[in-house]
């Protein structure tokens, strides 16, 4: 069946891609994952996450997240902008509703990078969704990964650690597990469970 081109009639619901969501434990390289995807194959389309954590360098607004701050964020959450929404490490992160409704709607594979917290909520408001958890190869790697970055402060990467642990408990909750060994073959059978190759 031929893509229905943008502007004419929906493409019918079975044949639509589901909307997947890759989540995973903090620091096992879902953005890295992410990145190579879209470099490969720049037609999936990754919702951008509105959030009030302050940019890291080289961050920018509208690319990496929409950085916002506390009332901007409690004004999208109390007119229901947001599909899901969760605080991590002292922040708020939320995937904005109405660009992946418009974008499934027209057929497009979309993809969303978040936390558990928030795939629960998808998996609430869409059940259809297809959930993939990143696993890292070993508990000690994943912890060379996040003391690795140079980025946080000790009590952040212990955070982040006491939350990993907790993250990896609920990998049975998750549709697939692909573990990230490489990059590229994680990024290629994320790929196929979207069915884009």
């Amino acid at each position: 069946m031929a893509a229905t081109p943008r502007g004419t009639t929906p493409v019918p619901p079975d044949a639509r891609p589901r909307l997947t969501v890759l989540s995973g434990p903090s620091g096992v390289g879902k953005s890295t994952v992410v990145a190579h995807m879209r470099k490969v194959h720049p037609e999936v389309w990754l919702s951008v996450s509105a959030t009030t954590r302050k940019p890291r360098p080289g961050e920018r607004h509208g690319v990496q997240y929409f950085f916002v701050d506390d009332e901007e964020f409690d004004k999208l959450v109390a007119n229901g902008e947001l599909l899901e929404w969760a605080e991590f490490a002292g922040n708020r992160y939320g995937t904005p509703r109405k660009a992946v409704l418009e974008h499934l709607e027209a057929g497009e594979p979309v993809l969303l990078e978040i936390d558990l917290q928030g795939a629960r909520l998808v998996r609430e408001s869409m059940p259809e969704a297809q959930l993939v958890f990143l696993a890292p190869p070993s508990w000690d790697e994943l912890v060379r990964r996040l003391t690795g970055r140079g980025t946080e402060a000790p009590e952040v990467i212990e955070r982040r650690l006491a939350a990993a642990k907790v993250e990896l408990a609920a990998e049975a909750e998750f549709d697939t597990t692909l573990v990230n060994t490489s990059v590229e073959d994680v990024a290629r059978e994320l790929l196929a469970l979207m069915r884009v190759v």
